[in-house]
């Protein structure tokens, strides 16, 4: 008899690979195993839908999303929570991104505005993560008139607390040296895993989380496991409970093995 939890993945780094832009195959069998052994699937990305694109092959074992670093967290077309950014924040955020001329995404609770004036968003999303739906993003004032989820400024960490310091309505997660995500407070992957749990009935304490970035910190230290991939970085690894294989080296897989969540395979 295998041990049932709710289990929230990470995507890019832990689900899907940098290396091929898909899940590896010893990653669906294991999430099979562990669905038909009574698990719960759970998604938490810093990703907002607009861009969850790589999922196609798990996509029926999904239970709920955790998006946008938990700004919006949804299970079918149930909201579970939506925490938008302050529009003063927000403000302040988009101004200097003009003014000192970095790229900025910014997603709306519809849309997605992409300003990219250096080009590194196109370089990193469409590049080199196989990202093409920004090709879709609506003009910035389109997108100013929603509820701002997430920001998304392409600048270095060393300029990162000048900027947070100017928004203390905002948290930030980075997962890439390039770019980090900011959210408001009160909306991070940890705390989505609290208002998953809340909503689907489950102990948050009988959760296991995976993650490879800076960004999962939060649900790496709220759930019950914290498992850091082997190609996560050094922070996070400190921060689990245990460190398992890479995504390309089966480390989903042995690490469900290693907790009984599936037997074998």
């Amino acid at each position: 008899m295998r041990n049932p939890y709710a289990l929230f993945f990470d995507i890019d780094g832990t689900l899907v690979s940098f290396q091929t832009h898909k899940i590896p195959s010893d990653t669906i069998l294991a999430l099979t195993q562990a669905k038909a052994n009574g698990s719960r699937v759970y998604i938490a990305t810093g990703r907002p839908p607009i861009i969850i694109n790589n999922l196609g092959p798990i996509e029926h074992l999904i239970d709920g999303f955790v998006t946008s670093n938990g700004a919006l967290c949804f299970v079918g077309d149930e909201i579970v929570c939506c925490q938008p950014i302050p529009m003063e924040d927000v403000m302040i955020c988009v101004e200097d991104a003009k003014r000192k001329g970095y790229s900025l995404i910014v997603v709306g609770r519809k849309d997605v505005a992409v300003l990219d004036p250096t080009g590194d968003v196109n370089r990193i999303f469409h590049q080199m993560l196989a990202v093409r739906e920004f090709d879709k993003a609506a003009p910035l004032e389109v997108v100013m008139k929603q509820e701002i989820l997430q920001l998304t400024p392409f600048i270095p960490s060393g300029y990162e607390p000048d900027l947070m310091a100017r928004i203390p309505q905002c948290v930030s997660g980075r997962w890439h040296p390039e770019f980090t995500d900011i959210t408001a407070n009160g909306a991070d992957k940890g705390k989505g895993i609290l208002a998953m749990a809340r909503h689907e009935g489950f102990d948050p304490s009988h959760t296991i989380a995976f993650g490879d970035g800076g960004n999962d910190t939060s649900m790496i230290l709220q759930a019950g496991i914290g498992i850091a991939m082997g190609n996560a970085i050094d922070e996070l690894k400190q921060q689990a409970d245990y460190v398992t294989s890479s995504v390309d080296d089966g480390g989903i897989l042995n690490a469900l093995r290693h907790f009984n969540v599936i037997s074998l395979l």
